[in-house]
Parts: structure tokens; sequence; C-alpha cells
């Protein structure tokens, strides 16, 4: 108890701002297990085809760089937490509206994928913003690490309810009603845009400022930002797997959604404890050995995955993707606010021009990733695109080692002669 009252103290300790941006997006991360794992079971159980969860994804990523790009203009009207705070709701409203569809046909799945999409640019690219405004290089770390503490937490604990609760109450009564699998999803959307509610009320007590200079779209950038846009490529790359092929796996070769959640909470609370750690005592030097256990990690998932393609490589791969996203992310968010402080000293311009080109990096590689995935299982099979694309994915996944030393240490250079 005295630990913990020790971390509450520490917590408290930080800006205002910087706290309750951490609250607002612990709040969240009670949403975000639904959008990633969730919704695309949600489209598996009503489509059963794997590429059309593979195409809704494909069309959300889209509306994430289509809305990136009008935010930048909205910038200039509007405050960065409103718009923060329309990204959280509209998340919740559109996952309400695509299981009140009754047919998920190809244009039904494009749109809602797109509006999905649109919330979460308004989401992402207003979080980074306000992260990188209200961070110094010596505290994300800990920024990075409690927060992945609670959307690892989340990650466990929220498909562990859901799940449960959608395979208990199919083909039960509620209120007298009978209740079938898709009414279960909609009611649980129902909770979600309540707990948008709470996180937008959280946010609403913070005071956070735009940027100053408006001027944010260039297309010519120092080598060294596009050095951070290719290593932002690999980790879109291996995004776009994540949020589809788990669902997709479990479904095929485990069983229901109920599942998911046991699998996850199985390795989860042990990450999230570790993460927790790392990002309270690792300094900045630290982050590339966290950034290559992740990605050793993960490779090791998918050869599990590849080779055994049953339950227990299934399993093993869930298990292994647990501890990598909370690691990887812990060391490339900093990395890559870093450049941007770096970035906005050499070129003088707008944090947003680098938070929208990353964007748009992401999407390359999520898009490749997809489509990587989509044209195996048309030209070959389903099965192999399951089996083999992820291993491909896992082993380029290597290629950001060496990069991002490479960014780091010109980072830390530049820095270096801004301080002198």
């Amino acid at each position: 108890m005295n630990k913990l009252k020790q971390e509450y103290l520490f917590f408290k300790q930080q800006a205002p701002n910087m706290r309750i941006l951490l609250l607002t997006n612990m709040c969240y991360a009670l949403v975000l297990p639904v959008v990633e794992i969730f919704v695309g079971a949600y489209i598996m159980r009503n489509t059963s085809d794997p590429v059309m969860v593979a195409y809704y994804q494909l069309m959300m990523y889209v509306g994430i760089v289509v809305t990136s790009f009008i935010n930048g203009f909205l910038l200039d009207r509007f405050n960065v937490k409103f718009l923060y705070a329309a990204g959280i709701l509209v998340s919740g409203l559109s996952m309400f509206a695509m299981m009140m569809i009754k047919s998920l046909g190809f244009g039904e799945l494009g749109i809602a994928g797109f509006t999905m999409g649109a919330a979460s640019g308004f989401f992402w690219t207003n979080r980074y913003l306000l992260a990188l405004n209200n961070t110094r290089d010596e505290n994300r770390n800990y920024f990075f690490g409690l927060e992945s503490f609670f959307f690892t937490i989340a990650s466990i604990g929220v498909p562990l309810i859901i799940g449960a609760f959608i395979s208990q109450i199919d083909g039960k009564m509620l209120f007298g009603i009978p209740v079938n699998i898709n009414q279960a999803y909609q009611f649980v959307t129902v909770m979600i845009i309540l707990i948008t509610l709470i996180a937008c009320t959280i946010l609403w007590k913070g005071t956070f400022e735009n940027p100053k200079e408006k001027d944010f779209l260039f297309v010519r950038f120092h080598l060294l930002w596009k050095k951070m846009l290719l290593l932002s490529s690999l980790k879109g790359m291996v995004q776009g797997f994540l949020v589809t092929a788990p669902a997709i796996l479990v479904l095929k070769l485990v069983g229901d959604e109920g599942i998911l959640g046991l699998i996850q909470g199985v390795s989860g609370a042990i990450t999230a404890i570790l993460v927790y750690v790392l990002g309270r005592i690792a300094k900045p030097d630290d982050r590339l050995k966290i950034f290559l256990g992740g990605m050793i990690i993960f490779f090791i998932g998918t050869l599990c995955n590849g080779v055994l393609y049953s339950a227990t490589g299934v399993i093993l791969f869930v298990l292994c993707k647990v501890i990598f996203q909370p690691l990887f992310d812990l060391a490339y968010f900093p990395i890559m606010m870093k450049t941007i402080d770096a970035m906005v000293v050499i070129e003088k311009r707008n944090e947003y021009t680098y938070i929208l080109s990353h964007e748009f990096g992401l999407f390359l590689g999520r898009a490749f990733g997809l489509l990587l995935f989509m044209l195996l299982a048309y030209s070959i099979s389903e099965e192999f695109a399951l089996k083999y694309a992820l291993i491909v994915v896992g082993g380029l996944q290597f290629l950001a080692y060496p990069l991002s030393k490479n960014i780091t240490n010109q980072t830390k250079h530049i820095t270096n002669e801004e301080s002198i």
C-alpha cells in the first residue's frame, strides 16, 4: 500500500494538463479493445469473410487520413480539446450506427469503416498533439508507460467481460425479451457511448493550447523526418494485421468471442506491470533495447502461428502480441515525439505538420499490410494468408531497429547542438 501511495503521489507531481490527459486516455482505454477486437469479430460473424474484415479496416484507415488532413484546418478555428472530444464521442456513435445496419454488404462496410476512421483520425492526431505539447522527453517514458499500463489492463478486462456477456446472453431472455447476439453487441456499444461521455467530461477540465504557427501543409522534409516516416510505415504495416488477424484466427481456430478475453488475460496482467515499471525507471537511452525486445517477441509469436496453425498456435501468437504491442509503443512514441521536437528546431514549422505526415506514413504501412493479406487470400488461400503473411510482416519489423537507432542518434546530436 505504501508503494501504491508513492506512485500516486508521483502522479500528482506531474503537470495538471498531463494528468488530465492521462486520465482521459485511461477512460478511453475501456473503449479501444471494443474497436480493436469486437468490431472485427462482429463483421466476421455477420459476413463469414476475413477479407471483408480487412476491407473494413482499410476503409477505416482511409477515414483516418482524410480527417487528419481536415483536422489541420479545424485547428485554426476550434480548440484542440474540442476536436479530441469529438473524436472520442464519434467513435462510440459510429460503432452503434454500424451495428444497427441489418445487412453488412460491401457498400455498408465501406461507409461504416470510413466513419469509424473519421472518428479515429480526430482522436489520434489530437492525442499526439496534446501529448507532444504537454510532456517533455524526460517524462515521456512515464507518460506512455502509465498509459500503456491502463490500456493493457483494459485489453484484458474489457474482452473478458464483454466476451463472457456476449456468450452468455445469446439466446437468453432479458427483461422478458429474447436477445440475439447482434442485440448483445448493440447493448455493449451503448455502454461504450456512456464511457466516451465520461472521458470528454474529464478532458474539458484541461487548458490546452493550439499550435501558434498556422501553416501545416508541406511535402518536402529534412532527411531525418523521411527516416521517421519510413519507421512509421513499418509500424503501420504490423498495425494493419494486429487489428484484424487475432479476431479472425480466434474465430476460425479456437472458438467464439468468449475465448478472446481469456487468451489476452493470460499474459496481459504481467505485461501491464512490466510496461509501467519500464516507463517509471527506464531512461531515454533504454528505448532501443525495449524496441528490439518487443520485435523479437512478436516474431516468435508469428512463427508459432504459422508453424502450428492450430488453437495452440493462435493462443501463443496472441500471448506474444499482447506483450509486443505495449513494449513497442513505449519505445516508439517517445522516439517519434523527440524527432518532432528536433524537426521543429530544424525547420521552424507547426508541430501538426509532422503529426499529419506521420499519419500518411502509418497509412502507407497499414494499406500495404492489409492489401498483402487480401492479395494472398484471393490469389492463394485464406489459410496461406493467415499463416505466412504475419511471418513476413514480423520479419520486416526488424528493419525498424537499425532505423530507429539512426534516428535516435541524429536527434540526440541536434538536441545537444541546440542546448549549446
